[in-house]
């Protein structure tokens, strides 16, 4: 009875359950390069990741009430892709600049390998995963300045082209996402509406790091594969009842971890 009562008082706290997912894999991650702002759809494999992810949901039982996105297509299509694999292609979406992925300023367009073999893996590490270090910001010289800052997109948004940033730091991604936390996805998930957020490798490293309670030294740790789905279930306040899972095969799962942190690793020259 007692053990009853207790699994009874834990669905009762379980006020809401928050779907966090990386983007599905784009042509720029294949490549091992920094994508950040620079528009790109998904390969082939990451179109594969997001349908399988969508099956995946639905076989768990998973039923969204409202999903959230970038304004990055890779975001935005593997939201749609997720939903179509569940039949639930009509919730409703909404997408905001403030869920981007950081904006790495000047090393935009740049392998992490061969900065990691011009630089050294320690400062490549540093410029990717730590909380508060802003890499170099991205000036009009840059050669895809014009492609992000001259964006239609970026024009409809909630803040001034001139206040958008140029390049930023964990901790100012952060910054930037939690008015939008606040104000739109927080209300909808204490109503009790389960959300699918459909982001970034960092905007959702930033978020969790807020939930959770992640450590500035932490979080430089976390490491979010592409088109796996991230379970957090919240009470009625919003505070995590436990940490986050990943959802799937967990072998697989920590396979693809390995891959992205050898990104910024210099690759072994192969022997002839």
């Amino acid at each position: 009875m007692l053990d009853y009562k207790r699994s009874e008082a834990r669905i009762k706290m379980t006020k809401c359950k928050l779907v966090l997912l990386r983007h599905g894999e784009g042509a720029w991650n294949k490549e091992n390069r920094f994508c950040s702002w620079v528009d790109q759809k998904l390969s082939s494999d990451g179109m594969k990741e997001a349908r399988n992810c969508g099956k995946h949901l639905k076989a768990l039982g998973f039923q969204f009430d409202h999903v959230f996105t970038s304004i990055l297509s890779r975001s935005i299509q593997t939201a749609w892709l997720v939903l179509e694999e569940m039949g639930q292609e009509w919730v409703p979406t909404q997408s905001s600049w403030r869920l981007n992925e950081r904006h790495y300023g000047a090393l935009i367009g740049l392998n992490r390998a061969e900065m990691a073999l011009n630089h050294g893996e320690e400062q490549v590490k540093i410029w990717r995963r730590s909380y508060d270090v802003t890499p170099p910001p991205i000036t009009e010289s840059h050669p895809y300045y014009r492609e992000i800052y001259n964006d239609r997109r970026y024009k409809c948004c909630d803040v001034s082209q001139d206040k958008l940033p140029k390049a930023e730091s964990l901790k100012e991604v952060l910054e930037r996402l939690l008015p939008y936390w606040n104000e739109k996805i927080a209300p909808e998930l204490k109503s009790g509406k389960m959300v699918l957020i459909s982001a970034h490798g960092n905007s959702t490293r930033a978020l969790l790091k807020h939930l959770e309670g992640i450590s500035d030294e932490d979080i430089v740790n976390v490491t979010l594969p592409t088109g796996v789905p991230v379970l957090l279930e919240l009470d009625e306040n919003l505070r995590p009842l436990n940490r986050h899972q990943f959802l799937g095969d967990q072998e697989a799962i920590q396979a693809a971890i390995r891959k992205v942190e050898d990104q910024g690793k210099v690759k072994p020259v192969e022997k002839k």
